[in-house]
């Protein structure tokens, strides 16, 4: 896969640190990302800290992947740093935009007038987040009031994205999939899961070697399920290609390949539903 094509992610919260919040977010960006054919590099997690946030994303940058993908740390408290730190980090300043500032003003509008609340004040912590760093734009957020913020720098596009789970995948699958299907242009991915018992992975391991081998374009990885005293795994593979009948024949071949050795073997193996 080319570097054009490669995708980071970096996750921003203390909770995710101490083990507070499951990182959900991460886990379906990374499983919607490769449905549309781009590959995941790098999850990176890192805390409310600005310093933690520029290393990251200075870091990333270097990497020159076609997307950065930041979530979490938009809000307008105190512990929401993300804006600040990716400015830090690449020697931006931090501006009010305007445009932002209508969204968030909507929003509360919206709220008054939904009987949410009863009134509202452009207070400064609600005009912060507003201040994006210079040169970004702000991407609707349909579920919540942070916008999401996209930039583009040093031919690296990078979207940040709230925390909050149903906002996330509401801006990204609204303004960033777009973006997204644009470079990824007819590529599909495909994928298929076989469930096989009796068969140690100390066992298999050889077998895989020899069926990636002869089928260079799929992706095979064993996933025990349990000891490997009870000899039970879930075999999944994948391929990535521009022609849908292609990716499904490429698959079809190893599975036909390896179901008939581990069978030689004595293995079970039967198809992963769903």
């Amino acid at each position: 896969m080319s570097g054009e094509r490669n995708i980071e992610i970096i996750c921003v919260g203390n909770e995710l640190l101490i083990g507070k919040t499951l990182n959900t977010n991460a886990h379906w960006l990374a499983k919607r990302i490769t449905s549309l054919g781009l590959k995941v590099r790098r999850i990176i997690v890192v805390g409310d800290d600005l310093e933690e946030i520029s290393s990251a994303i200075k870091e990333s940058i270097n990497r020159k992947p076609c997307f950065i993908i930041i979530t979490g740390g938009l809000g307008p408290t105190f512990d929401d740093k993300t804006l600040e730190g990716v400015a830090l980090g690449l020697g931006l300043k931090l501006q009010e935009n305007k445009e932002a500032l209508e969204m968030i003003r909507a929003k509360y509008e919206r709220y008054v007038a939904e009987g949410r609340i009863r009134g509202y004040e452009m207070t400064p912590h609600r005009v912060k987040m507003a201040r994006l760093p210079e040169g970004a734009k702000p991407l609707p957020n349909p579920v919540g009031t942070a916008p999401g913020v996209f930039l583009e720098y040093d031919g690296v596009k990078m979207v940040m994205l709230p925390g909050v789970p149903e906002e996330m995948k509401s801006i990204f699958d609204e303004s960033v999939v777009p973006m997204m299907r644009k470079i990824a242009g007819n590529l599909t991915f495909y994928e298929v899961s076989l469930d096989v018992k009796n068969l140690p992975e100390s066992e298999l391991a050889p077998i895989l070697d020899i069926v990636m081998h002869d089928n260079p374009y799929v992706y095979i990885k064993s996933h025990p399920k349990t000891s490997e005293k009870t000899s039970h795994l879930e075999l999944h593979f994948s391929t990535t290609c521009e022609d849908s009948n292609t990716a499904r024949q490429r698959i079809g071949r190893a599975v036909v390949q390896i179901s008939e050795m581990i069978k030689k073997k004595g293995g079970t193996i039967k198809p992963v539903k769903g």
